[in-house]
């Protein structure tokens, strides 16, 4: 008679039985990813032609004809999302940033051109005055340095609604003013935009893992940092707090920025809250695992697609993310 193995006897559990063939393990799987939960960031410039982005490796500022075929390349992809961010030309900023709100600009012809071409791309724009403002901050900044707030608020709105306008589906402050989504809300409202969504930057930190993106829109503030407007990074309870204001607010969608370091602060936020809830996989997240890879010491597609998932796992519905096309494109094989 065979005898019975005393230490397999003691194991009555055994989690290795769910992990023995990719059949069981997708069976089991508790967190998914899939194109049509990513969001494809695209850069926007004037002119014809477009520029690789010596910061930002596999990406480049596109001309109208190159966003869209970028975005119909994403799209066909299965991402149903992009966000666009703009290059302003230096003759256009101004301390007043008043080109963020010009009908005939950039964005708005790039929302237009979007929605005739690809009519179901949903369109999302970021408002926030750094690509306009010849100081490079977010709001418009006072004789002293001070960041003011109610007056950037004003301007906001008016670019909310210039986008909303030109045929935006979403409109994402990213600026973290107080009470920007409350008058923005308000301001749409009353336009008749009641079906454009607001896609909140709730918690958007001051971190150190900007510094690509803003090398490729040249937005770098000219003085000073954005740590009066922009979160601690040693805060997690404030970031609820701000969540909370703006889902009172009205916004549709809360984001956390950036995702891989502020894991915590994605979990935080999805037992704070019924809204869907966004990351922003940054710049600096994304040039980390390119530079990696381009030296032989990551996997890209399976650094990628893991890092998406921890993102998905912690508690995001959706992701923004420069690697969207590489990443729908590895889940499909």
């Amino acid at each position: 008679m065979r005898r019975m193995n005393d230490a397999a006897f003691a194991l009555p559990h055994r989690l290795r039985r769910n992990r023995q063939s990719a059949a069981i393990r997708g069976l089991v799987r508790e967190t998914s990813l899939a194109a049509a939960q990513l969001i494809h960031p695209l850069f926007i410039k004037e002119g014809t032609g477009d520029e690789p982005i010596a910061s930002m490796p596999g990406c480049a500022r596109l001309s109208l004809d190159g966003l869209v075929r970028a975005a119909e390349a994403a799209h066909q992809l299965g991402i149903n999302a992009v966000v666009l961010f703009p290059a302003i030309a230096g003759d256009l900023k101004s301390p007043q940033a008043i080109e963020c709100a010009n009908p005939m600009g950039l964005v708005p012809r790039a929302i237009q051109r979007l929605k005739e071409e690809l009519p179901d791309l949903a369109v999302i724009t970021d408002v926030a005055l750094d690509p306009y403002n010849s100081d490079g901050h977010d709001g418009l900044v006072s004789p002293a340095g001070i960041i003011l707030n109610d007056e950037t608020v004003g301007l906001l709105c008016a670019q909310a609604l210039c986008h909303a306008e030109a045929g935006a589906d979403i409109v994402a402050p990213s600026d973290m003013m107080d009470g920007r989504v409350g008058a923005i809300r308000a301001a749409l409202d009353h336009e008749g935009h009641t079906s454009v969504s607001i896609l909140s930057y709730a918690a958007k930190y001051a971190s150190a893992y900007y510094g690509p993106f803003r090398g490729a829109l040249d937005s770098a503030p000219r003085s000073g940092d954005k740590k009066t407007y922009q979160m601690d990074p040693a805060n997690a309870r404030e970031a609820v707090r701000e969540a909370q204001m703006d889902e009172a607010e009205g916004a549709d969608i809360l984001m956390v920025k950036p995702a891989g370091p502020y894991l915590d602060i994605i979990a935080g936020l999805r037992n704070a809250t019924n809204l869907p809830l966004a990351a922003y996989q940054v710049s600096g997240e994304y040039l980390m695992i390119k530079s990696a890879s381009a030296a032989g010491w990551l996997d890209e597609r399976q650094a990628v697609l893991e890092s998406l998932l921890g993102i998905r796992r912690a508690g995001a519905d959706m992701i923004l993310t420069y690697f969207a096309r590489d990443a729908a494109r590895w889940l499909r094989e």
